[in-house]
């Protein structure tokens, strides 16, 4: 009987040792963090802010700016300004893609008479993107002006992206804008353009955005444009018809003091955010999000209070929000960390610091603007424990040797780049309080300035060990 008791006891405590480790294990798995949200925008018309930012929030209503609050993204082709950028996802995750306006206010365009064309990224990861390009949208509409505020979504019914923008064009003898819809595989060629949103008469439409409601009964997509009311429309098909729902002046939201509606669907409960760039009491515009659990039903609406979100330290406007997978959070927290903006001060030339000109790279004094010579020191791109040098106002360039000279060069995303662009940060050769970096690929030679041109060049003399050593410094 004892033994039994013994033998009893002991399934007990078993049992007991299970639930306690399962009660244990239960928190332990909720308070493991989920992936969060990255935010792609726009700051506003001054010339830095015509680039692109990115945010990351782990809630999807507090937003922290990604690499520094710096810009990650500029555009180098059409008119050099970029803002109300999408971003979107392939259905099988393997292929994303930015289209951005293609707008500079302030530094030669004009609202009236802009570009017909978007600017185009696209990447594998997220990370890693391409050059951007131009795709032409507007110029086979008949007295299409510009292409404003690009969106796509992909369409099972044709198993394409349907890519939909504002053009102002005169139709039926009047002159406004209208959102236009093309369908495209890739970004690169698209249908002939057909209206898609026209309000009656005079009346303009000039951002629309749209998402899917997974199980949405009579309706399966939401959209909300902005016609002065900003209107709220639900359908069963992209391309098929479309009925009002209501508009947000029900909430006290009209006129021009909204526009840029993005939707973001929270990923722990059934609950939507369709954040609205709005013109605050005090003149800026940002982001505000409107919450709602049936976003069919304009009337349950409501506008979150100022104490329920924080935008982060940059303004957001007009962009877009996507949902994470944890793969894609990892690689992109580390692509755009809040790395400082630093320098290189050259050795035994202190007033002079490595600094790019026209793509080139050399040591100068007193340059102008200051952000030519500014890099951040990412992690290698080739190998943990070693450094790359990205510019900080050509983001996405990084110093590169070729034939053992430097330029600043796009990273396109090969492993030569990778190799030419990563270096070992090591004790200065001249004075180990300093540093000098050697190559990744070329471990005999370093980083040094000859005739203030930077080089690669295996070192061996005084003279060589001075040109080879820097410090980095704010």
């Amino acid at each position: 009987m004892p033994a039994l008791l013994l033998r009893l006891a002991a399934v007990f405590a078993a049992v007991a040792l299970l639930f306690t480790s399962h009660s244990l294990a239960r928190p332990e798995r909720a308070a493991a963090a989920d992936p969060g949200y990255l935010m792609v925008h726009f700051t506003g018309d001054s010339a830095t802010g015509q680039r692109l930012y990115l945010a990351h929030s782990t809630d999807g209503l507090h937003w922290n700016d990604l690499n520094g609050g710096a810009p990650a993204f500029l555009s180098t082709i059409g008119t050099r300004g970029v803002r109300d950028p999408a971003l979107v996802r392939s259905p099988d995750g393997s292929r994303y893609w930015i289209i951005a306006t293609d707008l500079c206010i302030r530094c030669g365009s004009t609202y009236t008479n802009g570009s017909p064309s978007f600017v185009v990224w696209e990447s594998t990861d997220l990370v890693t993107w391409s050059p951007p390009r131009l795709i032409n949208v507007a110029g086979a509409i008949p007295g299409g002006r510009n292409a404003w505020a690009p969106e796509a979504i992909w369409n099972p019914e044709t198993g394409d992206y349907v890519l939909y923008w504002a053009t102002n064009a005169t139709v039926n003898a009047i002159f406004k804008y209208r959102i236009y819809y093309a369908r495209t595989k890739d970004f690169r060629t698209i249908t002939t353009p057909q209206i898609w949103i026209d309000p009656p008469g005079t009346t303009p439409v000039v951002d629309t955005q749209m998402t899917e409601v997974p199980g949405g009964g009579q309706y399966r997509y939401v959209r909300v444009s902005g016609d002065g009311q900003n209107t709220v429309e639900g359908s069963n098909s992209i391309l098929g018809t479309w009925t009002s729902l209501g508009t947000l002046s029900s909430i006290g939201l009209t006129g021009n003091v909204v526009e840029g509606p993005v939707w973001m669907k929270f990923r722990d409960r059934d609950e939507w955010a369709l954040y609205i760039d709005h013109l605050a009491s005090n003149g800026v515009r940002e982001y505000q999000p409107i919450l709602t659990t049936n976003p069919f039903d304009v009337g349950a609406y409501r506008v979150q209070p100022s104490t329920g979100y924080d935008m982060g330290g940059t303004p957001k406007r007009h962009g877009a929000i996507m949902t994470l997978t944890a793969a894609e959070e990892s690689r992109v927290l580390a692509r755009w960390p809040n790395t400082p903006a630093q320098r290189l001060q050259s050795y035994n030339f202190q007033d002079r610091y490595v600094r790019q000109t026209n793509f080139d790279v050399r040591i100068d004094a007193n340059v102008s603007p200051a952000e030519d010579a500014q890099f951040r020191l990412r992690p290698g791109l080739a190998g943990s424990g070693t450094v790359s040098f990205e510019s900080v106002n050509f983001p996405g360039y990084f110093l590169r040797h070729a034939n053992y000279d430097f330029q600043l060069v796009y990273n396109d995303g090969t492993a030569q780049f990778a190799a030419d662009a990563t270096f070992k940060q090591v004790a200065g050769l001249a004075d180990a309080s300093w540093s000098s970096f050697q190559s990744y690929n070329h471990p005999d030679r370093y980083l040094r300035h000859y005739a203030y041109q930077l080089r690669l060049d295996p070192i061996s003399t005084a003279t060589g060990r001075a040109d080879a050593t820097f410090r980095v410094t704010n």
